[in-house]
């Protein structure tokens, strides 16, 4: 039995073996009568047959306007922050603000008590009179020459000094009252009236968010490209809608430690919609290009010795040119050297063309 099973696996291996040799022969055979599929003749890169235009789509160049962006990130400052403090020790005789309201520059806030100050400068005044009215006297027996010019000046200093004594003293009273010393939004008091405070003890900050100010940083590359006045486009992390900012300073020096360059802007915000602190994501406008040849991302070709890209001639066919890049963005990519305004370029077929080879091509835009 195991004899005549190798026989029965022989004879089906050479009836395999004749089909697979006679049956693509069959026309020549028989005379060309079969009806079965005849093959093409030679097949082309991607499976089109020679003479069979390859179908690709190509974009026309033209020129554009390009945006050379750097995406990074930030924080809202505010424009002017400080924690108001007295500068002389005193006792809270009456708090004149209401926590989180708007004030203006000059507006009093807290009252120290000052009747101290006061019964001296009254005192100051009563003096005043006293060595007004005596100058007044001596400079007239001076013009008689009744007195001599050092008794007058006796008269005269006592009276300077006491105007100077005056002068103290007012100042001293004008520092039992703090007054906003900007425009902004109060915070949260941390005293209240009746205790004594002093000159280390915060009442209340006081914020300016009315412009804001955008603090972030860019690579050390970029530094040559930033100037006062680049503009910038930030959001916030609730999506919001992108505002527009200006770049006002940066630092002269890089960060030797991270190797960027800290930057500035500035930009309205009226409705208070940007609080200090907050984490922004900043579009950084490098420079502005008018007429860009852009190529969408797909068309290029990396090389050992630089990039290429495949476009159609005159004729229908494709040629190879070896290209320079510029900027890229998320889809497209610029065109410094190698081609033209019309040039129409391959985005797709890339890897199946070959120079040379008949296309059949629909423009996109």
């Amino acid at each position: 039995m195991k004899k005549q099973n190798k026989i029965i696996v022989s004879i089906l291996i050479v009836a395999v073996i004749a089909v697979i040799f006679i049956y693509p022969r069959r026309d020549q055979i028989f005379g060309g009568n079969s009806q079965g599929p005849v093959p093409s003749m030679s097949q082309g890169p991607g499976g089109s047959g020679q003479g069979q235009p390859l179908p690709v789509r190509v974009v026309e160049i033209r020129p554009q306007q390009l945006e050379n962006n750097l995406s990074v990130t930030g924080t809202i400052m505010p424009n002017e922050t400080v924690n108001l403090r007295t500068e002389i020790s005193g006792l809270v005789k009456k708090i004149a603000f209401r926590e989180g309201e708007f004030v203006k520059k000059g507006t009093p806030l807290v009252y120290l008590n000052d009747d101290e100050l006061r019964a001296q400068y009254q005192k100051l005044e009563f003096t005043k009179k006293l060595f007004e009215s005596q100058e007044n006297r001596q400079k007239q027996l001076l013009a008689k020459e009744a007195i001599s010019q050092e008794e007058y000046d006796i008269v005269l200093n006592q009276f300077n000094t006491n105007l100077s004594d005056l002068m103290l003293v007012e100042a001293q009273l004008n520092k039992t009252i703090v007054i906003a010393p900007f425009d902004g939004v109060l915070g949260l008091r941390q005293i209240s009236e009746g205790s004594v405070i002093g000159t280390n003890d915060i009442i209340a900050s006081i914020v300016n968010i009315d412009p804001i100010k955008i603090e972030f940083s860019i690579p050390e590359r970029y530094a040559n490209m930033v100037k006062v006045g680049s503009k910038i486009f930030f959001s916030n992390e609730a999506g919001g809608q992108e505002v527009e900012g200006t770049v006002y300073a940066y630092e002269p020096t890089i960060d030797a430690g991270t190797r960027t360059l800290k930057l500035r802007a500035t930009s309205p915000n009226r409705n208070r919609s940007f609080l200090p602190g907050m984490f922004v994501r900043i579009k950084f406008v490098l420079g502005v290009e008018e007429n860009a040849l852009m190529i969408p991302s797909q068309s290029l070709i990396p090389e050992l010795n630089g990039y290429k890209v495949f476009v159609v001639n005159n004729e229908g066919k494709v040629e190879e040119r070896q290209v320079s890049i510029g900027t890229r963005t998320e889809s497209d990519v610029q065109i410094i050297n190698g081609l033209k305004e019309g040039d129409l370029v391959l985005t797709t077929g890339v890897l199946q063309v070959r120079t040379g080879m008949p296309v059949n091509y629909t423009k996109i835009n």
